[in-house]
């Protein structure tokens, strides 16, 4: 059965948006977010430490030093913090659309943070100067009254739209650019490699999933996800492995099979094209860090 994103239902009590911080003595409720879903409600998150994976729409990658990201409404995505210690911590903001009413579209004032949230819909990630000051307002939050921090969240906003420091993760507006049955054909896609990476995983057998021939299977993923299956697949791998030579102590060599990977010295020169770094600079980069 392939891999249906699930809707979310997010409750606000009483307020405009939903706000949460989780860390280390308080991480149960964030295990919903590993699951594959989807919401009506526009989402920030912020992660204040570490490395970890993050899939937003059609878009696969990783972070290594925090994250800041804006997910528009019903978006599909998982990802984000997989375990907590003392330094981490994830700020969690939902709100809907229309939370600030007709404004959004009528203030002037507001202009800048109305093509935010239309661009949001692509998947947004920032960086720099914008992801730490952000980071730092956004766990400010949780000290502050609910009027204070709907007037917070409105300038996190525009400071946000003002910003030229962020990256977007899907060429396209995933909210229009795939139909039901588009969403449902890639989440085939995904679950086959997410159940199979580790093993050999054919281009026939997966074009198959969707009733397509083999060139015309490549064609539609290149034009859905912007990469070649290849690409994706071997992309998939390595975000898998990092996680392995982070978190275990796993040989190297074992980590490439564990992975899919059948030649070393391939693992290598994917990982280090990817990366800059070999996986043992990775791991020793890690330790050091640590």
């Amino acid at each position: 059965m392939p891999i249906k994103a699930d809707l979310e239902n997010i409750q606000f009590e009483n307020k405009s948006f939903y706000y949460k911080v989780f860390d280390i003595n308080n991480h149960k409720p964030n295990h919903k977010y590993q699951k594959w879903h989807y919401h009506p409600e526009i989402e920030l998150v912020y992660v204040s430490n570490g490395e970890g994976k993050r899939q937003v729409g059609l878009h696969l990658s990783n972070y290594s030093d925090g994250d800041l990201v804006l997910i528009g409404s019903n978006v599909p995505h998982t990802g984000f913090t997989e375990y907590f210690d003392q330094e981490r911590k994830e700020v969690v903001i939902q709100f809907k659309p229309e939370f600030l009413g007709n404004s959004i579209e009528s203030v002037f004032e507001f202009k800048k943070i109305s093509k935010l949230l239309e661009l949001s819909k692509q998947g947004l990630v920032f960086h720099g100067e914008t992801k730490k000051n952000i980071g730092i307002s956004m766990l400010g939050l949780q000290y502050e009254s609910n009027f204070q921090q709907l007037l917070t969240l409105i300038r996190i906003l525009e400071s946000l739209a003002s910003s030229d420091e962020f990256t977007i993760l899907n060429k396209d507006d995933f909210s229009k650019s795939n139909s039901i049955i588009e969403n449902e054909r890639i989440n085939k896609i995904f679950n086959y490699i997410k159940i199979n990476y580790k093993d050999k995983v054919c281009l026939e057998e997966a074009s198959n999933l969707i009733y397509m021939t083999k060139p015309s299977f490549c064609r539609y993923f290149k034009k859905h996800t912007g990469k070649r299956f290849t690409e994706f697949l071997n992309e998939y791998r390595i975000n898998n492995a990092l996680k392995l030579l982070a978190q275990t102590e796993m040989n190297i060599k074992n980590i490439c099979y564990e992975c899919g990977f059948n030649n070393f010295s391939h693992f290598n020169r994917l990982f280090k094209n990817t990366l800059n770094l070999t996986p043992s600079e990775y791991r020793k980069k890690i330790d050091s860090d640590q």
